[in-house]
């Protein structure tokens, strides 16, 4: 296959190979999709419309590299425990997915534990959102950094860490708190448990983030990273679309966070959505978010319609 250069990084010596549309679904092969348009629906975020085609072209593919990379890795372990003149404790293979606000990390990440799942080779994954490691509401009011939520300094980072090291390490039954969108905070002594899966997919803005405050970093633990990627300005698009949609659903339940912005016009509703994204999801975007998209090892870029326009790998 030929692949053509592209201007998606401004240093023509790049360390990634780009691909179009086409040239990723041909690396599909004979791949067949068991998905259907039933199994699709409850995995699609509130403001996603992605198509089985989507999923054929974009999510297939990928599916295939990943379970390569897999086989590659078990082979890998199977010589170490080798060398060690033992059997070490079965490592999970880990998934990292990363991208802004309103991009579709989320959907992403269920489409491909659905995929990954089920697989000719059965395996079991499990999805953790770093959601549940923000510090809690009590925390971030007290610390004053509750217009921060989202950026790097609103997570409690060593607790992440801990978990991944558990994880990685082949612990059972290691607990992850829960995150409530419904109330803005953290759900007390309310936990999912990963119990020695196969992969784990961990999706969250900032899992490629560096940090000077720490020797050892999220990404330490990943073995394959995925940057979903737009343009800001598509991205502030989709932010406030899903405001709207919120306004007249999640956000009328009285016991939301957010019920009060149920009550706005939808003109007030642009403005309320347009400033939070300006003065928040946005500045995180560019100060946190963007500045590691080329550390993943898979940058999907999304055009307006929210469907893939380029693929670009690490090689």
């Amino acid at each position: 296959m030929e692949l053509s250069n592209t201007n998606f990084f401004s240093d023509h010596i790049t360390p990634f190979l780009s691909f179009n549309r086409d040239q990723w679904a041909s690396l599909r092969k004979s791949i067949p999709l068991k998905l259907t348009e039933q199994d699709l629906k409850p995995l699609l975020g509130f403001n996603e419309e992605l198509s089985l085609d989507e999923v054929r072209t974009i999510y297939l593919p990928l599916t295939r590299l990943i379970h390569c990379y897999i086989e590659e890795n078990l082979r890998r372990q199977t010589a170490l425990n080798r060398f060690l003149g033992g059997c070490n404790a079965k490592v999970p293979y880990i998934i990292s997915i990363a991208g802004s606000v309103a991009a579709g990390k989320s959907t992403s990440a269920r489409i491909l534990q659905s995929l990954l799942s089920n697989w000719p080779t059965s395996r079991k994954v499990d999805l953790i959102t770093t959601d549940g490691f923000l510090h809690t509401l009590e925390k971030l009011k007290k610390d004053n950094i509750l217009d921060k939520k989202g950026f790097p300094v609103s997570y409690n980072t060593p607790k992440l860490i801990r978990f991944l090291a558990d994880v990685k390490s082949g612990r059972p039954k290691v607990k992850a708190p829960v995150y409530s969108h419904l109330t803005y905070d953290i759900v007390p002594e309310q936990f999912d448990i990963v119990d020695q899966p196969d992969i784990l997919i961990l999706e969250g803005l900032n899992v490629l983030q560096t940090s000077k405050d720490h020797q050892v970093f999220v990404s330490d633990f990943v073995d394959f990273s995925i940057f979903v990627d737009a343009e800001e300005t598509l991205l502030k698009q989709w932010y406030i679309h899903r405001f709207l949609k919120f306004r007249l659903s999640a956000f009328t339940d009285p016991h939301s966070y957010f019920n009060h912005y149920a009550s706005l016009s939808e003109k007030e509703a642009i403005e309320v959505a347009s400033k939070i994204w300006d003065n928040i999801n946005g500045l995180n975007l560019r100060q946190n978010i963007l500045p590691t998209r080329e550390r993943a090892n898979l940058i999907l870029k999304k055009g307006s319609d929210h469907a893939v326009e380029l693929v670009v790998l690490r090689k």
